[in-house]
């Protein structure tokens, strides 16, 4: 049975499990405020469905729980992160910080991070940078022959085959717009992320069709076939696909490519000061207007009125801040064990 919590005890909560596991409360305190984020967004998936995974890595020393991230190489518009195994999340908050301090700077940043674990929901790391007067890309790519990637299962699908040899490869696009309702773009390269099929695991709950395959390569709904070597598909078969590699690419400029195991993986971050453009407030004028337009298009049958990205994330925070989080049972059988 599914129960509603508050966003603050979520808060607190998951703070003091990854205290409790080694971690220093200013590294724990980032750790708690993305996950319960991604949750009160409404993306469950990359919440605090996560913190069993991330509490197994600590024990097992796949991440150092007090690791702080370093910078490698710096010039005034590049930055190299090594994340020293230590949480992705932290890092990431860094990283999209020092690349918005040095965009209102020097107008552009683009920073590399290597040696890094999942940065969540890349949609918040954007959204930071639209809120600062940013456009922010954030892209997470991974891939190699003779490894396969992917949350729990075997990854996805390069086009046209049949072993999962790429990660979900996810891209975000933040925009500022002047409101608490930035423009928002976040979506994995694949048709749903990873994380979407162990949530609807823990709600014993069928996945969309055209989204995955099992370990044989026969398409299936059923969310336990990823974890039992399954697939995920790109969206847009080719199209999804040649992005995914894009990700691949632009990761690779941490560095983290492999001749011997054939792998390409890393996070790029990109900021840019609107200000290098035009006026901060006229752009912010400009974008709110044309999407309130967008967004006036009479919906067609079956919706109720048209939406741009960003929406989703804020009338979510609007009504779970005020009602709190639902969540399904299996997610604290999955934290309780």
């Amino acid at each position: 049975m599914a129960q509603r919590y508050q966003a603050s005890y979520l808060h607190v909560m998951t703070r003091q499990l990854f205290e409790a596991a080694g971690t220093p409360t200013h590294v724990a305190e980032v750790i708690a405020e993305t996950l319960v984020g991604a949750n009160v967004a409404g993306h469950d998936s990359h919440g605090i469905l996560r913190i069993p995974t991330y509490l197994e890595l600590i024990e097992k020393e796949g991440i150092d729980p007090a690791a702080e991230p370093e910078i490698v190489r710096e010039t005034d518009t590049t930055v190299i992160f090594d994340g020293n195994n230590g949480s992705g999340l932290y890092t990431a908050r860094k990283a999209v910080e020092l690349a918005i301090e040095k965009a209102k700077k020097n107008e552009l940043c683009r920073v590399s991070i290597r040696n890094n674990h999942h940065i969540g929901r890349l949609g918040q790391w954007a959204e930071i940078a639209a809120h600062a007067g940013c456009i922010g890309w954030i892209s997470t790519g991974g891939g190699g022959g003779n490894r396969k990637v992917g949350i729990r299962g075997g990854g996805t699908l390069p086009y046209g085959g049949r072993e999962g040899k790429l990660g979900t490869n996810p891209i975000a696009i933040g925009v500022p717009t002047g409101d608490d309702t930035p423009f928002v773009l976040d979506y994995a390269t694949t048709m749903i992320a990873g994380g979407k099929t162990a949530f609807a695991e823990s709600k014993d709950a069928d996945l969309p069709e055209g989204t995955i395959v099992d370990k044989d390569g026969n398409p299936t709904t059923d969310p336990a076939a990823f974890g039992g070597g399954g697939s995920l598909l790109a969206f847009g078969k080719h199209k999804g696909y040649g992005l995914s590699l894009v990700t691949c690419l632009l990761g690779g400029l941490s560095g983290d490519f492999n001749l011997e195991d054939l792998s390409m993986r890393g996070v790029y971050m990109q900021a840019m000061d609107v200000e290098a453009f035009v006026p901060l407030k006229d752009y912010q004028r400009g974008v709110r207007a044309f999407l309130d337009d967008i967004k006036s298009t009479p919906p067609t049958s079956g919706f109720d009125e048209v939406f741009v990205p960003g929406d989703f994330e804020h009338n979510n925070r609007t009504q779970r801040l005020a009602d709190g989080i639902e969540l399904p049972e299996g997610v604290w059988e999955r934290i309780e064990t």
